[in-house]
């Protein structure tokens, strides 16, 4: 059995993912990652939040069938979940709201915007609630592809994709195109790795009516809209912020530069525009690989009616074979449904990678696309210089 640290509490993905004594071992090497993981979940499904437990339970396995982890749609409904997951949208109009919320954000991220969240709070979900809704369909796509990868790593393909059998509210639109941010700003539409602000769609806590709580839970970070929004919810930020640092402000494991091209990577395949513009940053500035970097930012991904890459193998082009085994297998892994193969996992092995490095490479993919789905799900990027 998986466990966190040196306890012996069960821990849900390792258990998940039925891990094998090697990558068992080799996931242990960050034993915080294991920790702050599923700290994070029982936060979130555990812990008081203003939706109910099974409701987040329910729609949280709604996003489990979405990126395809049978067994952990069977976690939440063991565990009491509503049954929100079926073919059919719920009856209730609040529940209807949430569930296509979920099914929007999951699948089409990029497509959300202002008006989604506006149809949340006329459904009657408050700001509380809607950072609730997001942290769930968010955290689950981490959990989702922790699963699968650490599952790839052990030579297991991901099994049949049965989704729910409905489009989402995304299909067929595309990416706002839009040059003025909800601020007033003006707003990037194009990839870049200079700084970028971020401004939400629904109230973050004012800095003055912060509590103790709600400050220690992004403590370390700055105090933007963004962390005060994640706020609403303290428990879940914090444990969230403490995985952060436990995946990306260590020496040990894959290189650092690595594991931020790898959130880049993912940032490109789900379209986060401010995501990829931090990481990048980061991967560049920690590798002196600036051209490889803008290589990678620069690729224009084919998508379809849903915005979902067709292809991803384009990001990987032009790039060592290193760095493209691992652009490779996080841009696969961040799909949904997810398209890494273990053949990815043999590209990396050959390369070089250990089974630490592998772990660690999983982790930093699986924790952008949460990182991405929040981002992109309660608001928009904006430039800082009023002068652009």
């Amino acid at each position: 059995m998986s466990t966190i640290g040196d306890t012996t509490q069960p821990d849900d993905i390792g258990r998940i993912a039925a891990l094998d004594e090697r990558i068992a071992v080799a996931r242990a090497g960050k034993p915080l990652v294991v920790r702050r993981a599923q700290e994070a979940g029982e936060a979130l499904f555990d812990g008081p939040a203003p939706v109910s437990a099974p409701v987040r339970r329910g729609l949280a396995a709604l996003a489990a069938r979405w990126h395809g982890v049978p067994e952990l749609v069977e976690h939440h409904a063991e565990r009491g979940a509503d049954p929100l997951y079926g073919d059919d949208l719920p009856a209730d109009p609040a529940l209807r709201a949430a569930a296509a919320h979920i099914d929007l954000i999951t699948v089409s991220p990029a497509l959300a915007t202002r008006a989604d969240l506006a149809r949340l709070t006329e459904a009657g979900w408050s700001p509380d609630a809607i950072v609730t809704l997001s942290q769930t369909a968010a955290f689950t796509a981490f959990q989702a592809r922790a699963v699968l990868g650490l599952r790839l790593l052990q030579g297991r393909e991901p099994g049949p994709y049965r989704p729910p059998a409905r489009t989402t509210p995304g299909h067929g639109r595309t990416k706002s195109a839009a040059r003025t941010a909800s601020n007033g700003r003006e707003r990037p539409v194009e990839y870049t790795r200079e700084l970028l602000s971020w401004t939400a769609w629904v109230p973050p806590v004012p800095v003055d009516e912060l509590t103790p709580e709600q400050e220690d839970s992004f403590r370390g970070k700055t105090n933007g809209e963004y962390f005060r929004l994640l706020s609403r919810l303290p428990k879940v930020l914090a444990a969230r912020t403490a995985l952060d640092t436990a995946i990306f402000a260590t020496r040990e494991g894959l290189p650092r530069a690595e594991r931020e091209l790898a959130a880049a990577a993912t940032s490109k395949v789900t379209d986060c525009v401010y995501c990829a513009s931090v990481h990048a940053r980061k991967s560049a500035q920690m590798s002196k690989r600036e051209q490889d970097v803008d290589r990678l930012l620069g690729v224009s991904l084919p998508r379809g009616a849903d915005w979902v890459p067709e292809a991803t193998a384009g990001l990987a082009e032009g790039q060592d074979e290193r760095w493209s085994a691992v652009i490779a297998f996080a841009a696969a892994l961040a799909t949904t449904p997810v398209s890494a193969t273990t053949a990815h996992v043999d590209r990396l092995r050959a390369v070089g990678l250990t089974d630490a490095e592998l772990t660690d490479l999983v982790a930093a993919t699986a924790f952008f696309t949460w990182a991405n789905r929040l981002m992109l799900s309660l608001g928009d990027p904006y430039w800082p210089d009023a002068s652009r």
